[in-house]
């Protein structure tokens, strides 16, 4: 969700910005643009719509040395050229480009800036007229930028250019995710430490509240007081080659087909010398001393959540729930007395999870972060971090990430397990490497899931999942998927709920996915899908071996029914894949989604 990156110091700086913005479209946006510092001043050039369109209308600067680029997914405003960032101030002095959400800037514009001519219907648009407003004033730059900060409320991630400098940036973070990138001779920032890595690995975190100053000498922090901060830098883990495609078509198609490695890759970070499963101790220590935990995500990582609670209460007999971050930060239930909190994130920068976590931490409560991004706020601001070690996620539609947050929910799961003394029925770690496997046999069926997606799914608007208990959960993310990538209606349903209204809605040629991996439950799930075959429902029953029927349109191998969402997830990522490629739609980038989402 929107993406940000500054560059000062380097030759050809209009290619050095649009390559990095396009390490940034796996966000999620709708418009881009950039602002050079050439020999006649600042030069802006955006557009609605991908960053190939805007390449078009860049016209190069050899003099330009540094610049602002921006990808804005919309939030106040349409999507539209007018809309796209960079915004200037009305004078023309200040370029701004901000992630984030000012929550104050109908007031601003009714009472700071009423005489001034908006130019576009967006938030950030205050923020450029605020600071040329107090610079006029007399107040210096950096001073004025930073009064303009203390009177907004929300969420930014901030960087300025001033016509009068041509050497330096500016920008500021409150709450959405800003580094700042070092080099030999030249230096930026990002909102995310992919957009840079084209020229530097070593980056400096920005925290809330501090702004900084970009040269090509370095940058200067200082905190909200203006007092100068120091802070060591580190270095990005990122593998530069699993950040692109290679022979793939799409992102997705090829992190799906990275699951079985990443689980792998997971397991190897988390089984110890003897082959058990283990957590760091602090982690284990904070498990056992809790008497209930809660797990707080969004979206896809809710979903992971849903299988997290059930192993917890199965497995390790733990009391748990499952909640959706962005209820529970205006409703939340009454607390137990010492509980753990989870926060399940894939990019760990998820503004619902946070203010969670925020208000969490303010009563005093241990909290535990599972993400794919370490060094991520949420990693930073929580007691304690498991990593899922999936490797960068570049499609919008989160798979991989998915599978090993599930992963690590089970290790999780055994290790508490074991801390509380109770015996566990199944070695997690041989488990784990078995389903690793089964995954493997069931992605190496494409031909067959895609020929089930022409089946059921080539001319449907609208599709239901059913499944009991584990499956459930798989079908809320299965439908998810759906949704997210092919824009199909879908809708995933407890199976004995859905005659409680929404049977209404079958009708002849319907398609009903029905999932079936838990033994308890193998009966009823088929009288559900009996239920909708009589009025007229095409069922594609997805089953697992031991449980299959003649006529199931998938058998998935067999694997500890514990972790058969592991194996389950894999055919309905695949639905969805197909089904949006025979829809022509984005793949990656489904339209009016993002990955990181960094709003409330």
């Amino acid at each position: 969700m929107c993406g940000i990156v500054g560059i000062i110091g380097v030759r050809d700086v209009e290619e050095q910005l649009l390559r990095g913005l396009e390490k940034l479209e796996y966000r999620g946006y709708d418009s881009a643009g950039i602002a050079v510092f050439g020999s006649e001043g600042v030069n802006v050039f955006k557009e609605k719509g991908r960053i190939a369109a805007l390449r078009e209308a860049v016209a190069p600067d050899a003099s330009a040395s540094l610049g602002i680029g921006h990808t804005r997914w919309a939030t106040h405003g349409a999507p539209s050229r007018r809309n796209a960032h960079p915004h200037r101030s009305a004078g023309g002095r200040f370029t701004i480009v901000h992630n984030g959400v000012i929550e104050n800037y109908a007031e601003l514009k009714r009472t700071m800036l009423r005489n001034v001519s908006f130019q576009s219907d967006t938030d950030t648009e205050v923020v450029a007229h605020l600071v040329e407003s107090l610079a006029n004033r007399g107040l210096g730059v950096e001073a004025a930028f930073r009064t303009a900060l203390s009177m907004l409320r929300g969420s930014y991630a901030i960087a300025m250019l001033d016509e009068a400098d041509p050497g330096v940036i500016y920008a500021a973070k409150q709450k959405s995710p800003l580094l700042i990138g070092v080099g030999d001779g030249f230096a930026g920032i990002a909102s995310d430490a992919m957009a840079m890595l084209h020229l530097t690995n070593e980056f400096i975190e920005i925290m809330d509240g501090e702004t900084v100053t970009v040269t090509r000498e370095g940058a200067v922090l200082k905190d909200a007081q203006g007092k100068e901060v120091r802070r060591t830098s580190f270095v990005a883990k990122l593998n530069v080659a699993e950040l692109e495609k290679g022979p793939y078509a799409h992102y997705m198609m090829k992190e799906m087909d990275e699951q079985p490695g990443a689980i792998r890759r997971l397991l190897a970070e988390y089984v110890d010398e003897d082959g058990r499963v283990s957590i760091p101790e602090d982690v284990r220590a904070a498990a056992r001393e809790a008497d209930r935990i809660y797990i707080v995500a969004c979206g896809t990582s809710y979903h992971a959540g849903l299988v997290g609670k059930q192993l917890l209460e199965s497995v390790a007999g733990i009391k748990a729930e499952a909640h959706v971050a962005s209820e529970f930060l205006y409703n939340p239930p009454l607390l137990s007395e010492r509980p753990l909190f989870v926060f399940i994130s894939q990019s760990g920068e998820t503004a619902d999870s946070r203010g969670v976590l925020v208000r969490i931490r303010e009563l005093g409560h241990k909290t535990l972060t599972i993400t794919n991004v370490p060094g991520s706020t949420l990693s930073r601001e929580a007691d304690y971090t498991l990593h899922t070690f999936a490797g960068p996620e570049i499609a919008v539609a989160s798979t991989k990430a998915y599978t090993t947050q599930i992963g690590v929910l089970a290790v999780f799961a055994c290790d508490c397990a074991r801390a509380r003394g109770v015996e566990v029925a199944f070695d997690v770690a041989r488990e784990l490497s078995l389903a690793a496997n089964a995954m493997e046999v069931v992605i190496n069926e494409k031909e067959k899931m895609e020929s089930l997606v022409w089946e059921y799914l080539s001319s449907s608007r609208n599709c239901f999942f059913i499944g009991r208990a584990m499956d459930y959960y798989i079908c809320l993310e299965g439908a998810l998927k759906l949704k997210e990538v092919s824009y199909i209606q879908a809708e995933g349903f407890a199976g004995g709920e859905l005659k409680h209204g929404t049977i209404a809605l079958i009708e002849e040629g319907t398609p009903v996915v029905a999932v079936s991996t838990q033994r308890a439950v193998k009966h009823s799930i088929r009288s559900n899908a009996q239920e909708v075959i009589a009025r007229g429902a095409n069922v594609c029953m997805i089953s697992i071996e031991g449980l299959e029927e003649a006529g199931d349109a998938l058998v998935l191998p067999k694997v500890h029914e514990a972790l058969a969402p592991l194996i389950a997830a894999v055919p309905l990522q695949f639905f969805a894949y197909y089904a949006a490629l025979y829809r022509g739609c984005d793949v990656d980038k489904p339209r009016n989604l993002a990955k990181s989402v960094t709003v409330e």
